[in-house]
């Protein structure tokens, strides 16, 4: 049985990976849509691994003596929706470089708090299947986000993806302060 804190992490942790997941592939079809070549699709990829890993030790040591892990999650979530609508100004390889630097700094704050937020409070009984439903539910949200992102793209533009992206990164990130209040 899991609790009211780990229900809201993997509710909104779905939430944040099925906004997140619409992208995918499609990335690569925005990047040359922006005038980008192979390697500034390779930069611009490199440039989110690169920071978020970095980011992602630092920060995770940070949160050990810093506020508190549950501010710097919802600090992340908040910074990563804020960037996922910034793709709407996106209109050269060089401003696709900042977003996806952007998006790395986010990740950075969301990841390692919201994994030693979902230990904290897992069900130590269950801890197989705890960690089963938040790994299992990325990957199913991702996926089910891909035929949606693709549909709308297909149907619609990449404008109207990024706006349905970051609206659902939005009500995840809302969904996720009531970590705070509990």
């Amino acid at each position: 049985m899991l609790n009211k804190k780990e229900h809201i992490l993997l509710n909104s942790t779905y939430l944040w990976y099925f906004g997140a997941g619409m992208l995918g592939p499609l990335f690569a079809v925005f990047a040359q849509k922006i005038g980008g070549d192979v390697l500034e699709l390779s930069w611009a990829w490199a440039t989110y691994l690169i920071v978020s890993g970095i980011l992602i030790i630092a920060i995770g040591k940070i949160s050990d003596s810093f506020l508190t892990k549950e501010k710097l999650m919802m600090t992340g979530y908040a910074l990563n929706t804020i960037f996922t609508f910034g793709y709407l100004f996106v209109s050269s390889p060089v401003h696709l470089f900042i977003i996806e630097a952007g998006l790395g700094l986010a990740s950075a704050l969301a990841w390692p708090t919201w994994d030693a937020l979902y230990a904290k409070y897992e069900n130590k009984k269950n801890d197989g299947y705890t960690w089963g439903l938040a790994a299992g539910g990325e990957f199913l949200m991702g996926g089910l986000a891909l035929i949606f992102g693709g549909i709308i793209v297909a149907h619609f533009s990449f404008a109207a993806l990024f706006v349905i992206m970051g609206s659902i990164q939005l009500v995840a990130t809302l969904y996720q302060a009531q970590i705070l209040l509990k």
